[in-house]
């Protein structure tokens, strides 16, 4: 069979990629090597992890802020396979849903394993060992990424975990050890830190969520602490062992000094690396770098002329929804439109609770690159909504050029942050002021209002309610 463009890899890049090359009218067909589409993000990342920050959100109010709202209950437990039922009922439901898109848009879908034959060749390897070789005019790599882990530290994914078996444990953790303080740590021992865990994060960094604004990082350390979880920044491990029923941590701390730590399990969660195992990139003449990414120019195009590659596997933030962004851009490229991409202006989102958001400029990368500012905070505490809802954790901070009153960086940590960057997003892309925002009306009582009471504070220092 021939194509007009062939996506290997079906996450939220490559499904998005191969139904806006199918809208385009080029005929389209996708590779995926598991059963079920998807990729990382929908089957054993973003979708489950949320449901099961939700669940566990739900049992931490029962037990710790429904009596405040006049809610008693009693013999209230976890049951942990109900919750994984549901967990992965959603994922299921979400799977189907890409399933059916693929089929509404008339899009080949492969199971199997692809690798290049050469730039233009594809050979699908299936299951039962079968192959079949396809032909494309365009190629798109978006194959995601796989955890990676510490030199010298095993992965047995029994006692010591990625994310993906952090979403499936047959029991809740007496004790947890996160190696890593990041997003993805950060949301898992969030988890089971509400579902009674002692949490004990290892981070080598000197705080949590470091590549974000250092507020936010602080902030979302003492939100965590209330759940009673420890933290060991600026600690070096060298080595994890199974030992049986538990597992020894053995780190240097700041000093230098061996410290050991044990816990039930411990999750690995010091980020991912781009995942190209198996694809023969050399039968296209195509190299991975150093870091195992994929090089492409600003269409995302290759070194080879129609091999693209999106997502993990290149240079930047690994987040679905820049994937997305990627696989709609290259399917505009290769039908012969100019797309743009603002990468400055894709959120980070950490579906913690207090949920953490943040577009733009970082406080820190302001004076690292010596440009003039002013910043504005308003703290949720404040803010009558989230009285109402006992969600007081937690500020806006805005960030605006001093002189000329742009927008430069907005972070948010706090109830429905998720949701409220997109506001900060749609004026960051149409170069607000913050007066502009001070100066837009925002319903009384709602979690926005504390950011335009935020964007009033860097304007003159305005804001009403503080």
């Amino acid at each position: 069979m021939t194509y007009d463009v062939i996506v290997i890899g079906s996450g939220p890049g490559g499904y998005v990629a191969a139904i806006r090359a199918a809208q385009l009218g080029l005929k389209t067909a996708i590779i995926e090597k598991y059963s079920t589409l998807g990729g990382t993000c929908l089957n054993v990342g973003c979708i489950p992890s949320k449901a099961m920050l939700d669940s566990s959100e739900h049992f931490f109010n029962a037990a710790h802020t429904f009596q405040t709202h006049g809610i008693d209950l009693t013999d209230l437990r976890v049951n942990l396979p109900q919750m994984m039922k549901r967990k992965n009922e959603v994922v299921a439901q979400t799977t189907a849903g890409v399933d059916f898109l693929m089929k509404k848009n008339k899009i080949t879908v492969y199971h199997g394993l692809g690798s290049f034959v050469d730039k233009n060749t594809v050979k699908v390897t299936k299951g039962d060992g079968s192959t079949e070789d396809i032909t494309g005019q365009n190629i798109v790599i978006a194959t995601g990424s796989k955890p990676s882990t510490l030199p010298g530290v095993t992965l047995d994914k029994q006692r010591i975990i990625t994310s993906t078996e952090a979403l499936n444990l047959p029991e809740v953790p007496n004790r947890f050890i996160v190696i890593g303080a990041g997003v993805i740590g950060a949301e898992l021992g969030s988890v089971y830190g509400r579902l009674g865990a002692k949490v004990t994060f290892i981070e080598y960094a000197g705080s949590m969520i470091p590549t974000m604004d250092a507020t936010m990082g602080k902030e979302l350390q003492r939100a965590l602490k209330k759940l009673d979880a420890q933290f060991y920044f600026n600690h070096k491990v060298k080595a994890v062992v199974n030992m049986g029923s538990e597992v020894s941590v053995t780190a240097d701390d700041p000093q230098g000094k061996e410290v050991v730590f044990a816990g039930d399990y411990c999750l690995v969660a010091i980020g991912r690396r781009p995942y190209t195992d198996g694809l023969a990139l050399e039968n296209a003449g195509l190299a991975t770098d150093q870091r195992g990414k994929i090089e492409v120019d600003t269409h995302l195009r290759t070194s080879v002329p129609g091999i693209y590659a999106i997502g993990d596997v290149i240079k930047g933030a690994m987040l679905a929804h820049k994937a997305e962004d990627e696989g709609t851009f290259v399917a505009e490229v290769i039908a012969g439109q100019k797309p743009h991409i603002n990468y400055l202006l894709i959120p980070n989102v950490v579906y913690t609770w207090p949920e953490v958001a943040s577009v733009g400029y970082t406080e820190e990368e302001l004076k690292s690159k010596g440009i003039a500012y002013k910043t504005g905070s308003f703290p949720f505490k404040a803010s009558g909504r989230a009285r109402a809802s006992m969600d007081t954790e937690g500020l806006v901070k805005v960030l605006a050029d001093k002189e000329t009153d742009e927008i430069l960086g907005v972070h948010m940590i706090g109830p429905r942050t998720a949701d409220m960057i997109a506001e900060a997003v749609v004026a960051m892309e149409y170069r607000a002021s913050a007066e502009d925002i001070a100066r837009m009306s925002h319903a009384h009582p709602t979690y926005t209002e504390s950011f335009k009471e935020a964007a009033l504070a860097a304007t003159e220092n305005r804001a009403v309610h503080i």
